[in-house]
């Protein structure tokens, strides 16, 4: 954890920014897998995190702005938990690392909101996730799990944006940890995965580097010689020579800061000249993307630029034709690049989602609905302390060509004969982590391999 002061001041903070009533913060409770005490590994909300910095199922955080104190409500472990469990710190140890002084029994809780209720102070709740959290919130409230989604604070939201979206010095420091580790994750792949070999034996290698480094994956891991599908979780595929290898892992460190990076390598010790060609033009537009980067410029205009050298790349190969702002405009480019630049990061690997994109990646501004700019996670403008991914790529999907040359869709932007001549080539994306400072965007952690010299350097020794 932070020292107590870190998460005072951030209390402090939300009550002011929210003015009045009463913070109601779910943290989250153990979920079984298939029976009650075969559980999913315990991962906290990252909310609950922020401001109480607890990891421990099963606790509610009450912020009473009006009497301006704080309850944690929760139970004590039991003979039978310690049993099992081992001796676990109290609620009340736990409680003074972020600075809580009043606790209470999850019992306690009904009676202080039907309070709230009879007093007609205003009750900010945010969306919640977890049906687990939906029930609960829904008995406390008197609403149905269904009604509770529509009923959260859109001011408690912005004012929770407002906070977690600039990260903090001792936050970038958990965040370039964390992006460390990833970093090894994806050397370990690089100088382990050969010819032969299944996907998910690369994946076990990959997770044992985070495991072995104290923390966790941020997600499941993305191990695949079929690159073209975006979020290709199947690891059942033999690996052969002359594959493409494309890696998204990230590393999730003991504080629940995460790291997300992808990397592409050939499976053999090089790249054939076609894999280059393509692989090359990644990596002009990851530059592109990059270079495009400013204060109080939209992330958008990194994502466009990306688009931009995508398509004139493919153009000088054959693939694609024509005047490329009007086809990125139309959106012709999305073929090959249907999804974002890049997302913002830190407790969460896409930073609060949960809180909704339209909010943390567009400040409340409509995202279109073009297929491909539609899955642009981050639009807005940039500000010191931003942290957010880059990561384009170019993906042949064979189901994608078919459906759009059959619909005669962009042909005058498209070569589909030549298009469909490289169904099978795959994907390549690479993804890396940076932040926004006064003097412009800095990598966070040590650099990937990421040029063909780098990961063929590494293979040539596999």
């Amino acid at each position: 954890m932070f020292p107590p002061k870190t998460y005072t001041e951030r209390r402090r903070t939300l009550k002011e920014k929210v003015g009045k009533g009463l913070i109601l913060l779910f943290g989250n409770e153990l979920s079984p897998m298939n029976y009650t005490d075969n559980t999913y590994h315990f991962r906290q909300d990252s909310t609950f995190l922020y401001y109480f910095g607890i990891q421990r199922p099963g606790l509610v955080g009450l912020i009473d702005i009006d009497h301006d104190r704080e309850i944690l409500f929760g139970n004590e472990h039991t003979i039978e938990d310690t049993v099992w469990m081992g001796p676990q710190p109290s609620i009340a140890e736990q409680a003074a690392k972020c600075g809580v002084a009043h606790l209470k029994a999850s019992s306690k809780l009904p009676a202080m909101l039907e309070s709230v209720k009879k007093n007609k102070q205003p009750l900010h709740f945010l969306p919640l996730y977890r049906p687990e959290n939906k029930i609960k919130l829904g008995e406390l409230i008197g609403l149905p799990p269904h009604e509770v989604a529509t009923k959260y604070s859109l001011d408690l939201v912005k004012a929770v944006i407002s906070q977690r979206e600039f990260k903090t010095e001792e936050e970038l420091v958990e965040l370039n940890r964390a992006v460390d580790v990833s970093v090894d994750m994806h050397v370990a792949a690089m100088k382990f995965a050969k010819a032969g070999m299944t996907e998910a034996e690369v994946t076990a290698e990959v997770y044992k580097t985070a495991i072995a480094a104290g923390g966790n994956i941020s997600f499941p891991i993305i191990a695949t010689k079929n690159g073209q599908t975006l979020h290709n979780h199947y690891h059942g595929n033999t690996i052969q020579e002359g594959d493409l290898f494309l890696l998204d892992a990230g590393y999730e460190n003991p504080m629940s800061y995460a790291g997300d990076l992808s990397s592409t390598f050939p499976v053999g010790k090089k790249l054939t000249s076609e894999q280059k060609e393509i692989y090359q033009i990644t990596l002009e537009a990851h530059q592109a993307a990059i270079d495009a980067l400013g204060l109080g410029i939209p992330f958008k205009n990194a994502h466009l630029a990306a688009c931009t050298a995508i398509f004139d790349g493919l153009k000088a190969m054959g693939f694609t034709k024509g005047n490329t702002s009007d086809a990125v405009e139309a959106g012709a480019h999305a073929l090959f690049f249907p999804c974002g630049t890049g997302h913002m990061m830190g407790l969460d690997v896409h930073d609060m989602e949960d809180l909704g994109e339209v909010w943390v990646g567009y400040d409340g501004s409509p995202k279109s609905t073009q297929f491909g700019l539609k899955s642009l996670r981050l639009a807005k403008p940039l500000k010191v302390g931003h942290v957010f991914t880059i990561e384009p790529g170019i993906y042949f999907i064979p189901e994608l060509i078919d459906l759009w040359r059959s619909q005669n869709k962009f042909n005058e932007f498209i070569n589909w004969e030549k298009v469909d001549s490289f169904r099978h080539f795959g994907g390549i994306r690479n993804e890396e982590d940076l932040v926004m400072t006064e003097q412009g965007a800095q990598l966070l952690g040590k650099a990937k391999p990421k040029t063909i010299e780098e990961i063929e350097a590494i293979r040539a020794e596999v």
